[in-house]
């Protein structure tokens, strides 16, 4: 079905989630995987908070060392479930067009990422990368989203648990 994925990641616990279900993903299928992250450009003037304090060498050292963790630990996860896999790390301003160039360059026939679930204003005024994706993007898009970020699904699981009980007894 998939023979290549990107599995995009910043780092993040539920970024952590989507390599592990995409991992598995590919383990079943016999696919390869290319996991990326992405870094921000330095900006004299920024509003990042990693940026404010730095200057652009340590800002630049500091995303690498970051950028490296985060890739060793995804090939970590792919070596142990025996997924051949590639690391990419890139530098853009916008991630989304890093995604979706680094799609075109390897040959990737499936995104597998993690979206955050922010609605409202901070969607509005953050923007979401998955969702610049997903528009963006002519091939397949599996997004995983953590079940706590579903609190009716979450409630909707205890109600049904309870409702099993009571049949059982």
């Amino acid at each position: 079905m998939y023979n290549h994925l990107l599995i995009p990641t910043d780092g993040s616990p539920l970024s952590d989630e989507a390599i592990r279900h995409g991992v598995a993903l590919a383990a079943e299928t016999g696919a390869k995987v290319t996991f990326l992250t992405v870094i921000e450009p330095f900006h004299t003037f920024s509003f990042g908070v990693d940026q404010l304090q730095e200057t652009a060498d340590t800002y630049q050292t500091n995303m690498q060392e970051r950028a490296t963790r985060i890739l060793a630990e995804a090939a970590r996860v792919a070596t142990t479930a025996g997924v051949a896999h590639e690391v990419i790390q890139t530098e853009d301003d916008q991630p989304y067009q890093a995604i979706i160039r680094t799609v075109e360059e390897r040959g990737c026939d499936l995104i597998a990422m993690a979206s955050h679930g922010r609605r409202g204003v901070s969607a509005l005024v953050l923007g979401s990368e998955t969702v610049k994706v997903l528009t963006h993007s002519i091939i397949p898009v599996l997004v995983y989203r953590s079940p706590s970020s579903r609190p009716d699904l979450a409630r909707h699981e205890v109600q049904a648990e309870r409702a099993a009980e009571r049949q059982m007894t």
